[in-house]
């Protein structure tokens, strides 16, 4: 599974482990805020609707982020907009420790948000146009197990933290942590490169300055790839919607349904943790095995199969908590999958763009999941509700992604390897097979 690694130039290990620390730093300053949400209702005397309110404006603003952000990387680089977005991120999320009201924590979070969604964006897409054809899909879905690493992070910070300082300080620690993934950019900015893309002949658009900053974000609904948007806008809502309406409701079904605690354990929270790093990694194997759209119908089958055996058969403590590993797995490896597909159905000249709002429009229209979930609730069990729910949001991204062409071993079109100034470099260059034809 790693041969790969071994076989890439130091270009593309240099773009992998920055991607890779952007997106695990960027998991370790949101989950610390899911970890301090008890001692931000102590610290504000607000409630669980306002807390929860926080969490839906940041998925919000995330989603444009990346929308925007995405086109910002078509125009002015990925590069540019990847240290952009990580200075954007690390340094609202730092402010979030001085906030002094629930407005003032409400509007540095949105603002956290957006950098947050944009740093996804340009990161994939500079992944995707730097690793070499065959290994695409095995690196970007190693990029996203990064996840589990910050979430797993973000356990062992809150943990020290609220073990030596009172709780009404220790979360304002835990956001200042949060200023860390600023260092970053000084790698980023040291050892990344930028792919040259070039015009696509025909395509009416170059890369920069020929189209308003306006135009660029609405590129994508232009007629030679509204329909892609539309088939990748639904793609993206049946994968994040299936894994929020499992993960929002899960612990009340369990607590309410079940009688059973496992998520309040230790041992339960290392199992997801676990098996959402597995599933990324399995499924960045199988993206370059078996194909970009197999992949992602067996895991969405996957699901229907395992949120159902566990919502409706009756189960143990102990089965609950073994089966737990499988349902994580399988809800980690459909997002592990996206980027690479995306990224492979865009042109070069909206290729940021498409990516982001593809993935980004899915995470915002998946909030209405959660909600179906809670109306459904009213006239049958809540286990039945989250079982039909997430059966209905994987099915609708299996048929979605059955309307797509495979991209296995696409070439990505209007991409090189930038020219490097030293020897080393420009043999590095030499070796990335991303010298594709203009189209």
């Amino acid at each position: 599974m790693f041969t790969w690694y071994k076989q890439s130039t130091r270009v593309e290990r240099n773009t992998f482990w920055g991607c890779f620390a952007g997106w695990g730093l960027d998991a370790l300053d949101v989950q610390m805020f899911t970890l301090a949400i008890p001692a931000i209702i102590a610290a504000y005397g607000i409630d669980h609707t306002q807390a929860g309110a926080i969490s839906s404006v940041t998925l919000i603003s995330s989603a444009l982020g990346g929308w925007i952000a995405g086109a910002l990387s078509d125009r002015f680089g990925r590069v540019r907009t990847l240290q952009m977005t990580i200075l954007w991120f690390a340094g609202f999320t730092f402010l979030c420790a001085f906030a002094q009201s629930f407005p003032q924590l409400l509007l540095l979070k949105a603002m956290q948000g957006f950098g947050f969604g944009g740093e996804w964006a340009a990161g994939a897409v500079l992944m995707a146009e730097t690793i070499r054809t065959e290994h695409r899909g095995k690196a970007m879905g190693a990029v996203q197990s990064a996840w589990a690493v910050g979430w797993g992070a973000a356990v062992l910070v809150y943990a020290a933290v609220f073990s030596w300082l009172p709780a009404d300080t220790a979360w304002r620690v835990m956001f200042a942590v949060g200023l860390l993934p600023a260092g970053l950019v000084l790698f980023v900015r040291r050892n990344l490169k930028e792919p040259v893309r070039v015009a696509s002949v025909g395509a009416g658009a170059g890369v920069g300055p020929k189209v308003s900053a306006f135009g660029q974000i609405l590129q994508v609904f232009q007629p030679r790839v509204l329909r892609t948007t539309i088939v990748g806008a639904v793609l993206g809502t049946g994968a994040h919607g299936g894994y929020y309406a499992i993960m929002t409701w899960l612990p009340t079904f369990l607590a309410k349904e079940r009688h059973l605690s496992v998520l309040n354990t230790g041992g339960y929270l290392a199992v997801v943790i676990v098996a959402f790093w597995c599933g990324c990694m399995l499924s960045a194997y199988l993206l370059d095995r078996i194909g970009r759209r197999r992949n992602i119908a067996l895991f969405a089958l996957c699901c229907i199969v395992t949120v159902l055996a566990y919502v409706m058969l009756p189960l143990t403590n102990t089965q609950m908590l073994v089966l737990g590993f499988p349902l994580g797995l399988f809800a980690a490896g459909i997002p592990a999958s996206l980027g690479p597909l995306f990224n492979e159905l865009y042109p070069a000249d909206m290729r940021g763009t498409g990516v982001g709002f593809c993935y980004n429009f899915g995470r915002i229209a998946s909030a209405g999941f959660p909600v179906l979930v809670g109306y459904m609730s009213h006239s049958m069990s809540l286990g039945a509700a989250i079982g039909i729910d997430a059966a209905i949001a994987y099915g609708l991204a299996m048929i979605a992604v059955l309307l797509l062409p495979e991209t296995r071993g696409k070439r990505l079109r209007g991409v090189a390897p930038e020219q490097s100034a030293d020897a080393n470099d420009a043999t590095d260059a030499a070796r990335l097979n991303l010298n594709s034809p203009r189209s």
